[in-house]
């Protein structure tokens, strides 16, 4: 199964970075209702070692998967409440879906302050719930002409994402493009993938096999690794603007911290 998910971020004086996005689900009823989510949990790897968390993170929260303009060289993400509206202009209506991976989202990233909100004026990321083919008058609606024929050309994405930040790389603003008339895991794996790099992650690397930030590797859930990865990049001690060589220092102080949380939420006994 190859499905395309895309991303992007731009900033007051517009850094556009594109990548691709999936998702994963939680426990719950829904994960019960999807056979290939299901199989996909049962043989996820539980167990990393430090080196590996590390050289995900550095690999997926710096750098573009498409890089149009601006540097990529620093860490990108929230420093505020991040709220969510859900804008379903579509059937069937997944808001309630959506929802549910936002709240796993939340009990499994212990520094983010992530849940959904019913006012669009007080979101700071819109997820816009369409037909697929809806998908590329969707795009030109939200990006413009010539950024939509970009994107198109380079990535073909099913589902999108793409934030905005500003000069000392706080995101500011986040929009999110689903389609809806998709089978369940596809819908879920790109959900995941897709909310998880609007908070910041949008580098892409084929590299790392164990992350849904790979284009070969669909979920369809919050897998475990990406789990370190999401808690390292909103560890309070991780800022905006941080560079490769200022975050390296240190990870060797986050990780136990880090490690003990991901271990206790998923049951993981060392």
């Amino acid at each position: 199964m190859d499905h395309r998910r895309c991303g992007f971020s731009w900033s007051a004086a517009p850094v556009l970075m594109l990548m691709l996005l999936l998702p994963s689900m939680a426990h719950d009823s829904i994960v019960a209702e999807n056979v290939e989510i299901s199989s996909r949990r049962a043989a996820e790897r539980r167990d990393f070692t430090d080196a590996e968390i590390s050289e995900g993170f550095f690999k997926v929260a710096f750098g573009a998967e498409m890089q149009l303009q601006g540097r990529v060289d620093r860490i990108r993400k929230y420093d505020v409440p991040v709220r969510i509206y859900i804008d379903s202009r579509a059937k069937p209506d997944r808001r309630a879906q959506v929802a549910t991976v936002i709240a796993d989202i939340r009990s499994r990233v212990a520094n983010l302050d992530i849940a959904v909100t019913n006012d669009r004026d007080s979101a700071n990321i819109v997820v816009t719930l369409i037909r697929d083919r809806d998908l590329n008058r969707t795009v030109r609606e939200f990006y413009g002409r010539e950024r939509a024929r970009q994107i198109q050309r380079s990535l073909e994405p099913q589902c999108l994402s793409g934030f905005r930040k500003d000069d000392s790389y706080r995101i500011i603003r986040s929009d999110v493009i689903l389609v809806v008339d998709v089978g369940e895991f596809v819908f879920f794996d790109c959900v995941y993938e897709e909310l998880l790099q609007a908070l910041g992650p949008i580098n892409d690397d084929s590299s790392v096999p164990w992350t849904m930030f790979n284009d070969d590797v669909q979920m369809g859930f919050f897998d475990i690794y990406d789990q370190f990865l999401m808690n390292v990049l909103y560890h309070p001690r991780i800022r905006p603007g941080m560079t490769r060589d200022e975050a390296r220092v240190l990870l060797p102080e986050i990780l136990p911290t880090v490690r003990a949380f991901v271990e206790q939420v998923n049951g993981i006994k060392r």
